[in-house]
């Protein structure tokens, strides 16, 4: 736990496939339910030792680990101790599990939640994976046909929970782990990095018409789906933003860090969005002149590519079953989804509503308030923050913070 005066401070630490950022919140933790977070510190440094979310290579993430929380510390003048980090990676996998416990009192107890929720954790998983998290989606009481969301008080003899498994490598975990012991920082909580982009940018109303969550990072495309309001679905497919890179340095033959740069500045997802007469500037190879092209030739391929990630997504969808149930659509968010024309490709690819969902819940630096960038740290700051200062949980959908509150529960994994 790290304090500063009478506010208590909460580090969410995104490791990510291109870079590590740190971001450091205030709160006083006797403030109302629903009441912003302030960052008041953020460091960032590129990565270089994962390879499409996992570590591959601890000296270089520690260094980066390391790099992202001094600065993070230097601007928030205060010492970090321990941080919530975010794993991701093809290695997550999810299944709806069960549990039937007999309530001990006639009245059902948080105890009662507790441990019918282990109860459905209790399923054979194989000896090098773990659960990672166990979240309630809702109860059944007795005979009631009806999905519960809050059962604490309600009388009754038997009590059933439905409930979302994420379950990881343990390998995978472990190094993540490491990497940030080995900077002298205590891991807080590991927490499924596309699950807490789902905190910081999904609104109530989302969640409880149905909708999917898209973060496009650079290393994973991760997924989850909400159906009324529970959390029913997730997964990692292995093709993201460096791909989108790779294909322009390969098209233009360029050097992969200037490809990254024209992504950044000319690239768009739509090709229509570029007009004949457009061109661009391309460094070139060695000491060779710099060329110029048409920038719709570099749209082209870069649609090609959002489309395939498009196309992988919507068949994750299908596979989960739950592609009818997502009224409100879906939600874009990562570094990714900030190109030009990506809300319109997916919308027209999808047949479905899709916005760019940016941090909510937060107040403070700029940079990271109203940027998509920053939906996983945000994320990972709102569910510490829950996880520190347990209301315990109510599943009413009504107002923002309120789902936040189950939160309590849904992390038994720890290591």
């Amino acid at each position: 736990m790290n304090r500063k005066g009478d506010k208590s401070l909460i580090v969410g630490l995104d490791i990510g496939t291109s870079k590590v950022v740190a971001l450091v919140g205030e709160y006083s933790p006797d403030q109302r339910p629903g009441t912003p977070i302030e960052v008041i510190g953020i460091g960032s440094h590129e990565s270089r030792g994962l390879r499409r979310g996992v570590v591959v290579d601890i000296d270089s993430t520690v260094q980066s680990i390391q790099r992202a929380i001094e600065e993070a510390e230097l601007m928030a003048g205060c010492e970090i101790r321990s941080v919530y980090a975010s794993i991701s990676g093809n290695h997550i996998q999810c299944r709806n599990s069960q549990g039937i416990a007999p309530i001990r009192e006639g009245e059902v107890t948080h105890g009662d939640l507790d441990r019918v929720l282990e109860a459905a954790k209790a399923v054979a998983i194989p000896a090098d994976q773990k659960i990672l998290h166990a979240i309630p989606r809702d109860y059944v009481l007795d005979d009631s046909q009806e999905g519960i969301r809050n059962p604490v008080g309600m009388t009754g003899v038997r009590l059933e929970v439905h409930a979302h498994l994420v379950i990881c490598a343990q390998s995978a975990a472990a190094n993540v782990s490491k990497c940030v012991q080995k900077c002298g920082l205590q891991v807080d909580n590991l927490i499924l990095g596309v699950l807490a982009s789902s905190q910081a940018v999904l609104t109530a109303d989302e969640r409880e018409l149905g909708v999917v969550l898209v973060d496009i990072g650079a290393g994973t495309t991760d997924i989850a789906v909400f159906v009324q309001g529970a959390i029913s679905h997730t997964a990692s497919l292995p093709i993201a933003g460096d791909k989108v890179t790779e294909d322009i340095a390969h098209m233009l033959r360029t050097p992969t860090p200037e490809a990254e740069q024209i992504k950044v500045r000319y690239a768009c997802a739509l090709a229509q969005m570029a007009t004949a007469e457009e061109s661009i500037q391309v460094p070139s190879v060695g000491d060779r002149a710099p060329r110029r092209m048409p920038r719709a030739s570099l749209a082209q391929a870069v649609q090609a590519r959002y489309e395939e990630i498009f196309e992988m997504v919507q068949a994750e969808l299908r596979r989960s079953g739950f592609e009818q149930h997502v009224r409100a659509g879906m939600v874009l968010t990562g570094g990714a989804s900030k190109m030009e024309g990506v809300v319109e490709l997916a919308e027209e690819m999808l047949q479905m509503p899709v916005r760019v969902g940016i941090p909510q819940h937060v107040t403070g630096l700029g940079e990271v308030v109203g940027n998509p960038v920053h939906a996983t740290g945000v994320g990972l700051l709102l569910m510490g923050t829950q996880i520190e200062n347990p209301r315990r949980p109510t599943l009413s959908a009504g107002r923002a913070g309120s789902l936040l509150s189950r939160l309590k529960n849904w992390y038994r994994g720890e290591f």
